[in-house]
């Protein structure tokens, strides 16, 4: 087999170079091997654009303004707009002299669910939008998948062992209560409680397991809670927990929210007092359900206003940058702000114990708006339930 023209050239090069200094001869390098021409390398695919931020609205409820660094009174119903100055509120840190709070972990499996087995949607999937229904979205992309997830508990230093007490429960895990718990609670502005903070089953919105608990307009998530997960709080952290409804707190954030919301509204009589931010008062409900057809952006638009008055105390802030259609659907059931507002109004009107805080410059489950009202949050939702019980 004869050598390549290109080899035998390399050669005579080499040889001529054998008289050069060795320095230069250092310097000469074969050519590197030309690329296969046969199957070029595939595209790139183009990345996909960031979705921008949602601009900043208005509120559209006549909201009394606060002075920039002050928030609202923890005994006022009603709206109020927060300005864009965050201030950390003191009772989010540590403060000398106040007890300590301990907390107690455990672990919960979708084996042991009777009603929930478990879902998923497929990763980098959504969904469609009916072509016959807007506001109806199929993922068939969504399969049966196990979940694990972790529950924590907090109880004060002050809860008596024996004693009903009462108790919050947060969405998502969240712990933020806790340490304003510690100090609420020593400067006796809320009852000595303890909360529950339960992570979510997995994943976001229509086909995930997160939304199917936390998105859909029923009372199971609140069944779930009573029958599954409160039996084990009792166990583990060796507490009893009262079965006064007015002694049952729900809070959460974004879908978190509206199941905080939902809990309330469908069971009454296990939970009377909510606390949401960036509550999704939006159509996200999945599977598609006619007697809700607008998931909860019915709660504003149908159920509030036309159920009597239920024996609840809310509290809810949004913020001006809060979420704007962040999905393919456009129904006009996916403004956060627009949702919020119109659940204060709907509130309003039918005479409910409710304070609505919007907040300015600030943004989705804004960390620094927690920090800033979470303490007298939590105290406007526990007005009326006695200190000392």
């Amino acid at each position: 087999m004869n050598k390549p023209r290109r080899t035998t050239a390399l050669l005579i090069a080499l040889s001529a170079a054998a008289a050069l200094p060795a320095a230069l001869v250092a310097q000469e390098k074969p050519a590197a091997p030309a690329p296969a021409a046969d199957k070029p390398a595939a595209p790139k695919p183009p990345a996909r654009p960031a979705r921008p931020a949602p601009p900043a609205r208005n509120t559209t409820v006549q909201a009394k303004e606060l002075a920039d660094g002050e928030v609202p009174p923890a005994d006022a119903n009603g709206n109020f707009i927060v300005a864009p100055t965050r201030k950390k509120a003191p009772e989010m840190s540590p403060q000398d002299g106040v007890p300590k709070g301990k907390t107690f972990t455990f672990e919960m499996t979708s084996e042991n669910s009777k009603f929930y087995p478990g879902i998923a949607r497929e990763p980098g999937t959504f969904g469609t939008v009916d072509p016959s229904n807007p506001a109806k979205l199929d993922v068939p992309t969504s399969h049966p998948k196990p979940w694990k997830r972790t529950v924590t508990v907090y109880v004060p230093a002050q809860y008596k062992k024996g004693t009903a007490a009462p108790f919050l429960v947060t969405a998502d895990g969240d712990r933020s209560p806790f340490q304003a718990l510690d100090n609420l609670i020593h400067q006796k502005r809320v009852p000595v409680q303890v909360a529950i903070a339960i992570a979510n089953g997995g994943g976001d919105a229509q086909g995930s397991q997160r939304g199917l608990e936390y998105d859909t307009m029923s009372p199971k998530y609140a069944e779930w809670v009573e029958a599954e997960v409160l039996p084990l709080v009792e166990k583990t952290a060796d507490v009893t927990l009262t079965k006064d409804p007015n002694g049952r707190a729900t809070m959460g954030c974004s879908s978190g929210g509206s199941c905080a919301f939902i809990m309330a509204w469908y069971r009454p009589d296990l939970y009377r007092r909510v606390l949401t931010t960036s509550g999704t008062f939006v159509n996200q409900q999945w599977p598609w359900n006619p007697e809700t057809p607008g998931g909860a952006w019915d709660l504003h638009r149908t159920l509030v206003p036309k159920s009597e008055k239920k024996p609840l105390r809310i509290w809810m802030q949004v913020s001006d940058g809060d979420l704007l259609n962040p999905n393919v659907m456009r129904d006009d059931m996916h403004d956060w702000v627009k949702a919020n507002d119109l659940m204060a109004t709907a509130l309003a009107a039918k005479g409910y114990d409710y304070q609505y805080v919007f907040t300015r410059n600030s943004r989705h489950c804004d960390g620094p708006v927690k920090q800033q009202l979470l303490p007298t949050a939590l105290e406007y939702v526990w007005k009326g339930y006695p200190i000392d019980k």
